[in-house]
């Protein structure tokens, strides 16, 4: 019987045990060591930005930028309606709110048209997320937030290694956050990530993050902090991780390609998310998106799949169809596309015998739609 075909998997064959043996001999397992420092600068380094902020996770990175950025009750941030919650959910850790807009098709990207006509006074930020690892049209969001003076903050969580015209993401903008979740291009198995090249912004958030300690003064604090630190085993994980990203980054570009090349030559029902000339993409995950049908038609494709031992995922559902953040108007692209939305299984551990699987038995559920 074949092995059940995931979704996602970690690959660990760097020099994660290595460097995780290397913290427990030196018991340097907390939130010091210089596996943080090495992590910090060698992703600074790689975005080319003055500072890399490591925290315990992506979501406490969302909120510790906000909270850098001075996001109070009663502000407005623009936040694209297809995204992980936790994108709107440190909006509203701030106790400010998350205003929803449109996606452009294809990318299932924030809309710049629908980002400029939902700005009023008290819009204070916009959050453009790179979904899937396909960089958002930040370029157009820059030109929009300088108009307005508005900062803008990347989420980047699903994208580590991305690019704008050459330009990574994480130094497009104001600041941005990453996610080192177990199912990213590279993990510290929980963990996060901010960059950014202001000095100021960089000093607050280091401020917030440990608890608001005074760093000149030790057990002082002017403010009131979190606990958003990073241990140093997750930070030899995801230092052994980021010896291998462009490779990582590679083989997923391989994984896309044949999946394409099979599904092109087999069906025409099946399509495919854009890719924006001059940007490059990282594949976190690999979707394809029914070219007819709704969610009751996805739902009996994915069921096909996983009764033949492979894990699928829907699309986000867009967060305005989420009880948290219900809303009853019409999003008219991002409530097309993603009931049409599946996410196949893409990760390094995946064999190309194992992609023409998933492409012959997806053919075959789709023929019927």
């Amino acid at each position: 019987m074949m092995k059940k075909i995931s979704v996602a998997e970690a690959t660990l064959n760097g020099n994660e045990r290595k460097y995780v043996l290397d913290c427990l001999d030196s018991t340097w397992i907390s939130s010091s060591g210089k596996y943080i420092t090495e992590f910090e600068a060698a992703f600074a380094k790689y975005c080319d930005v003055k500072h890399a902020i490591s925290t315990n996770n992506g979501t406490t990175a969302l909120h510790l930028a906000l909270v850098g950025l001075d996001l109070k009750p009663g502000d407005e941030v623009i936040v694209p309606t297809v995204t992980y919650i936790a994108t709107a959910n440190a909006v509203r850790y701030c106790g400010a709110t998350p205003v929803l807009v449109d996606c452009v098709p294809g990318t299932l990207n924030i809309c710049p048209d629908s980002v400029e006509k939902a700005i009023t006074s008290k819009t204070k930020g916009i959050i453009p997320v790179h979904l899937y690892g396909h960089p958002a049209n930040v370029p157009a969001i820059n030109h929009i937030a300088a108009k307005h003076g508005l900062w803008v903050l990347e989420d980047a969580a699903e994208a580590h290694g991305a690019e704008i015209n050459g330009i990574k993401v994480g130094a497009l903008s104001d600041c941005a956050t990453f996610s080192f979740f177990g199912n990213k291009i590279i993990t510290t198995g929980e963990g996060g990530m901010i960059t950014t090249n202001n000095d100021q912004l960089a000093e607050r958030m280091k401020l917030y993050r440990s608890q608001g300690m005074d760093p000149n003064r030790r057990y002082w604090f002017p403010v009131v902090g979190y606990n958003y630190r990073m241990t140093n085993i997750q930070a030899a994980i995801g230092l052994a991780q980021f010896e291998n990203i462009e490779e990582a980054i590679a083989k997923r570009d391989q994984i896309k390609a044949r999946y394409k090349e099979n599904l092109a030559r087999l069906s025409s029902d099946i399509l495919f998310a854009d890719e924006t000339p001059g940007y490059r993409s990282v594949c976190w995950m690999f979707n394809i998106f029914l070219s007819k049908g709704f969610a009751y038609e996805r739902d009996r494709v994915r069921d096909a799949l996983e009764t033949a031992g492979i894990e699928t995922r829907p699309v986000f559902h867009p967060m305005h169809t989420l009880p948290p953040y219900k809303e009853e108007r019409t999003f008219k692209v991002a409530d097309e596309w993603c009931q049409r939305g599946i996410n196949l299984p893409t990760h390094l551990m995946l064999t190309e015998q194992q992609i023409d699987f998933v492409c012959k038995t997806l053919v075959e559920a789709t023929r019927d739609i």
